[in-house]
């Protein structure tokens, strides 16, 4: 994941952060400019306007797919690894940043007249066949047990994230790298069983 180095990085990473707190892009520019900690003529000078924040919120998303992605492509990793750590991946950013199921939404909805958003829905949907091609490659079943099998798994990565306690254990579980990993290899093994 890209690591926030500017006042406009900041700016972009609570913003995404609130949408995903108030479930809406619908935030308020002095809601984003209290949790950044700058005043509101700081998101005015880096921004212009609230459409091009959340443009640039959205390209931030695009930056991390992105990421996601080349450790699909890394052909140093066998097919359980790149599966395992881009799960990983996505489960610290959805951890990190719960806003980006909310721009996913926006994007579907906008996907037909707004370049960005038709760009964050056409990565996304090539990463979840990607992430599918490889769970394929590893799990074995008949064509409707490997749907059922590839549902569990993508479920079993964004609902964990998605809800403050999940299953009673709580975030805090996920929150470390090596839980995660711990988490989805078990995760794994236990598809591969069925």
């Amino acid at each position: 994941m890209r690591e926030l180095k500017s006042i406009e990085e900041r700016i972009l990473d609570r913003a995404l952060y609130l949408m995903g707190l108030s479930n809406t892009c619908k935030i308020s520019i002095r809601a984003i400019a209290k949790e950044a900690n700058v005043n509101v003529s700081a998101i005015n000078y880096y921004f212009r306007s609230k459409e091009e924040m959340l443009r640039m919120v959205k390209e931030f998303y695009i930056e991390n797919t992105l990421t996601v992605s080349s450790i699909l492509n890394n052909v140093e990793y066998d097919d359980e690894e790149r599966l395992v750590l881009a799960a990983n991946e996505i489960m610290e950013y959805s951890l990190r940043f719960p806003g980006n199921s909310v721009i996913f939404k926006d994007s579907q909805k906008l996907a037909d007249v707004d370049e960005t958003s038709r760009k964050i829905v056409d990565l996304s949907l090539e990463l979840s066949n990607r992430l599918s091609g490889l769970l394929c490659n590893l799990i074995a079943g008949d064509e409707a047990s490997t749907r059922y099998k590839n549902l569990i798994f993508m479920s079993s990565i964004n609902y964990p994230t998605e809800q403050d306690d999940a299953i009673g254990l709580g975030r805090t579980l996920l929150n470390e790298r090596e839980a995660r990993i711990t988490y989805l290899k078990l995760l794994i093994k236990a598809l591969k069983s069925i």
